[in-house]
């Protein structure tokens, strides 16, 4: 199958492929995540995170440029997120805080370069 043909099953199947995976870019989240790592997140919704998850999320200010990110509080309509490494992170003290709909995984676990669990 060629390259086209690959990369339009997996937009076909991703919507509703329970699982996806994302690469970290940048140090925002040391020590707890680097630059490069692989992860694997459940899909979910901004309504059934818990304070603490480590997340995926769509950038309020930037549509289609997702990231990373702790959740650490709960607000009106959405979460508060933040960088583990505050001094290297845009996260909701730049943006403030991300509607519920723009929460889109839970990082489950590191699969590279070494496995561990989230």
């Amino acid at each position: 199958m060629d390259s086209e043909g690959s990369a339009g099953w997996r937009q076909r199947l991703q919507p509703w492929w329970p699982l996806m995976r994302v690469v970290v870019s940048g140090d925002s989240m040391a020590p707890t995540l680097a630059d490069g790592d692989w992860l694997v997140c459940r899909r979910i919704t901004g309504a059934s995170v818990v304070a603490g998850d480590v997340v995926v999320a769509e950038q309020p200010n930037r549509p289609g440029f997702v990231l990373v990110k702790r959740a650490t509080e709960r607000k009106a309509g959405g979460w508060w997120l933040s960088g583990d490494n505050v001094l290297a992170s845009d996260d909701s003290r730049v943006f403030g805080v991300v509607d519920d709909s723009l929460v889109i995984g839970r990082v489950l676990f590191r699969y590279a370069p070494k496995p561990r669990w989230i």
